[in-house]
């Protein structure tokens, strides 16, 4: 069982920046390809980033590309979001996930482990 612990989350203003952090309690973390997803009052969990084991090959949702940017840190178990330009509609919860495939497009009924999520407001 993996759990997964993110932090970072707040509140911001449009254009400004949050980086999220979570967090892994096994020592295999390096075994899962790593993502973040996000939920906004109302609609469908969504595919935001994810990136392979290495960290070697990454993968973004058409809406964040180019502002935001997912990497990981294996030795620290730990897995990042650093969110730029950010706008209100990147509003929601955000969850980060595991999973043991070997794909970085991640869909949510796949994916093997969640954290608890962080919330993210920008205020315009």
């Amino acid at each position: 069982q993996v759990q997964l612990v993110e932090s970072g989350g707040g509140l911001v203003q449009a254009g400004g920046s949050l980086r999220l952090s979570c967090a892994a309690s096994e020592r295999t973390f390096s075994t899962y390809v790593m993502g973040w997803f996000r939920q906004a009052p109302g609609k469908e969990r969504e595919f935001v980033a994810a990136l392979t084991r290495t960290g070697s090959s990454t993968y973004y949702a058409d809406s964040v590309k180019g502002r935001f940017t997912i990497s990981r840190d294996n030795p620290k178990n730990t897995v990042y979001l650093q969110m730029n330009s950010l706008k209100p509609e990147d509003t929601a919860v955000y969850y980060c996930a595991a999973d043991s495939g070997l794909s970085v497009r991640l869909v949510p009924k796949q994916i093997d482990y969640w954290g608890q999520g962080t919330q993210v407001t920008v205020s315009s």
